[in-house]
């Protein structure tokens, strides 16, 4: 039970990290490596964006390594929560809402087109200043009204 409590907390956590992380990181110093993402056309499949998926990895990578050291331990289910919400915002984030693949176009779910439409207004400003929506799973419930 406390491992996955573990799991859930980190889980949850993450969508902190990732609001701050968003705001303060990719909106602030690392804009050059977000930059691309708010453009309106990519050019090509991947973008710089896409290295904050591997600096997110990497804790989640070291995390298991010593959870796994003489017997599973707290640190793999801090790595595994790690890893589920990265998982999660893969397939919100990249499939659901910027349709990298083309697996979920026509849902009706009024929380999904809620990220989607809080997403939009995040993308309306092209620029670093004056973003909004910076979360992935917890937005505005005035974008949940369809």
């Amino acid at each position: 039970m406390i491992s996955f409590s573990i799991f859930l907390g980190v889980f949850l956590f993450m969508e902190c990290v990732t609001w701050l992380t968003h705001k303060y990181v990719m909106h602030g110093l690392m804009w050059y490596f977000h930059e691309d993402h708010h453009q309106p056309k990519y050019a090509h499949p991947f973008e710089r964006n896409d290295i904050f998926f591997v600096i997110f990895a990497i804790p989640s990578i070291v995390l298991f390594y010593y959870g796994v050291e003489g017997g599973i331990n707290y640190l793999f289910f801090i790595g595994l929560g790690i890893t589920a919400y990265g998982f999660s915002y893969f397939m919100i984030h990249d499939v659901l809402i910027h349709q990298r693949f083309k697996w979920f176009k026509n849902t009706k779910n009024k929380y999904l087109v809620g990220l989607r439409k809080a997403h939009k207004v995040h993308h309306k400003h092209l620029g670093k200043e004056h973003g909004e929506c910076f979360g992935m799973l917890f937005v505005p419930f005035k974008y949940y009204k369809i």
